[in-house]
């Protein structure tokens, strides 16, 4: 087959078209990577070629669109490709580009995600995981972001306590209001055991308390 003409389409976008009527839209890159030009002669497999770089390069830049905006995990970003590009081993391809130069990474994600869900959400380490591999993160690196945390969600939850539900808590005979504290801080992430020892010792720093006035 033959490329019969090229010509400009839009900005750095070419249109290449063949002999057979099929017209190929391709990025300058591609044009002169590959030698495109009028009157060339070019067989199948070189067409192939052809192709997939367009769509690779396609596919990476809008990757890089992407992440201009937010950071992404391996497994959103895979996602989001082969929901445009269709074609799972290209979206793989450019997966493996984009780890390698760094653009994606569910380590540094998982750690940036997890300083946000404990140090300014307060969750629980139930919930800080369960967050985490809702994104894509996997069960282990999500374990270990989340890791260096276990005095955090100590504190978090003695803190949660103390402002956000203290008004719940001046009667400790009062079940209902316990209970419905118990309730929402389960709905955090914490769990029982971490959550009654925490309540306990609210009341009986607050007993003591009482007892110094």
């Amino acid at each position: 087959m033959k490329i019969i003409s090229v010509t400009r389409y839009k900005g750095s976008t070419y249109e290449a078209e063949l002999d057979d009527g099929r017209k190929l839209y391709l990025h300058a890159d591609i044009i002169t990577d590959f030698g495109i030009r009028a009157g060339m002669e070019t067989d199948r497999d070189t067409l192939r070629k052809i192709v997939y770089a367009s769509n690779f390069r396609r596919a990476y830049q809008r990757a890089l669109y992407l992440l201009d905006y937010r950071d992404y995990t391996y497994s959103e970003m895979f996602g989001k490709l082969v929901e445009n590009y269709k074609s799972e081993p290209l979206c793989t391809a450019v997966m493996k580009r984009l780890t390698e130069h760094g653009f994606i990474d569910d380590v540094r994600y998982a750690e940036r995600m997890a300083r946000k869900l404990v140090e300014i959400k307060r969750f629980g380490y139930r919930r800080c995981r369960r967050e985490l591999m809702q994104k894509g993160i996997s069960q282990f690196i999500a374990e270990d972001a989340l890791a260096q945390y276990g005095e955090a969600f100590e504190e978090n939850l003695a803190e949660l306590l103390k402002t956000k539900h203290s008004r719940y808590l001046t009667d400790r005979e009062d079940r209902k209001s316990i209970e419905k504290v118990k309730s929402a801080l389960v709905r955090y992430g914490y769990d029982f055991t971490e959550i009654n020892r925490a309540v306990k010792e609210y009341f009986e720093c607050a007993d003591g308390l009482e007892e110094e006035n």
